[in-house]
């Protein structure tokens, strides 16, 4: 089957090609180098098809080398995209492909993507919103700033990076109805946090990305300031270390069987290895990529960072690369 053939095959069920979400490979149309570390890649389809849109803070997953898919974050608006646009961070000692991208993608190249799927969307009711960005966790919120400015919308984008490592910082400049606050030092960050999260006008949500110590400032400056908690969003790349847990039983409802979970093992990989079919992407419950559906439990420990305070609540998913509990019941 030729490739073509393929991706023909795959927008059967379809009204329009632009609906098409699930695997399918794109051309690399652009690569620039925003920093020594960051790189720009662009893609579209290869006959020249319309994309699928997609909300602003959404993510595609990318085929990153090896056996490896990763999900990075859109730049885009989402409104009629003729191209998905993405900023890859090289991480140290290659972790998780980022090094197979930086060094084997050329113009020209296919890849295969699946996606945009959105787990950091914005709210419908806001009236206005506030932006925080920590390095490269400055892609979904250019997403953001951009699907704002787009609908002539108004929000402030605090930007805090490390001088010399600042990516897209022109191009949120660049945004007619964006209000733009840059800062450099630990100190820059939390007071600009401060004073920011105490002035916003009635109505404001907030949105945040970037690395763990900037986000758990950010959620701390937020309640100290009288924040509802629902208005107050973020979307994290790297969760931080988890204890092993205490061992436990899991049961697959559609069969009955019943998975021993070792302390220090996930529920994942322990339903891995008994050949339950579970996606996964980060491992590190920050994606959603794993979430399962729970019928029934004695005990959730809820640790992954994706769902809300009410679907914990609820406890009717988990997301078992991190989660763990007593007698959960998964239906797979």
């Amino acid at each position: 089957m030729t490739s073509t053939q393929q991706r023909d095959d795959e927008f059967v069920g379809h009204q329009h090609p632009a609906y098409a979400l699930g695997r399918r490979r794109l051309r690399v149309t652009g690569l620039t180098p925003l920093t020594n570390a960051i790189l720009h890649v662009e893609l579209a389809d290869p006959e020249g098809r319309p994309l699928a849109g997609y909300q602003p803070g959404s993510h595609l997953v990318v085929d990153a080398g090896e056996g490896r898919r990763n999900a990075y974050s859109l730049t885009g608006d989402g409104f009629n995209p003729q191209s998905y646009e993405i900023s890859v961070l090289r991480l140290p000692e290659g972790r998780g492909g980022s090094s197979w991208l930086h060094e084997h993608l050329t113009l020209g190249q296919e890849l295969e993507v699946e996606g945009p799927r959105s787990m950091f969307p914005a709210a419908h009711d806001q009236q206005h919103a506030l932006l925080v960005a920590g390095g490269v966790g400055v892609t979904p919120i250019l997403s953001h700033a951009r699907a704002l400015s787009r609908a002539g919308r108004g929000a402030t984008v605090l930007y805090s990076y490390r001088p010399g490592h600042e990516a897209h910082l022109d191009h949120l400049h660049a945004l007619d109805t964006v209000d733009v606050v840059e800062a450099t030092t630990v100190e820059e960050t939390q007071a600009a946090l401060d004073a920011l999260l105490a002035s916003q006008p009635f109505g404001t949500h907030a949105y945040a990305c970037g690395p763990s110590p900037m986000l758990t400032a950010y959620e701390t400056a937020a309640s100290a300031a009288g924040w509802p908690s629902g208005r107050v969003h973020a979307e994290r790349f790297v969760a931080p270390e988890l204890d092993p847990g205490d061992p436990f039983t899991a049961t697959l409802v559609s069969t009955g069987r019943q998975v021993e979970v070792a302390s220090g093992v996930s529920l994942l990989d322990a339903l891995l290895e008994a050949g339950a079919p579970v996606g996964y992407l980060c491992k590190q419950g920050v994606c959603g990529e794993c979430r399962l559906p729970v019928r029934r439990a004695a005990a959730l420990d809820h640790r992954d960072f994706v769902l809300t305070a009410e679907e914990k609540s609820a406890a009717t998913h988990v997301m078992p690369c991190v989660s763990r509990g007593r007698d959960i019941h998964v239906d797979l």
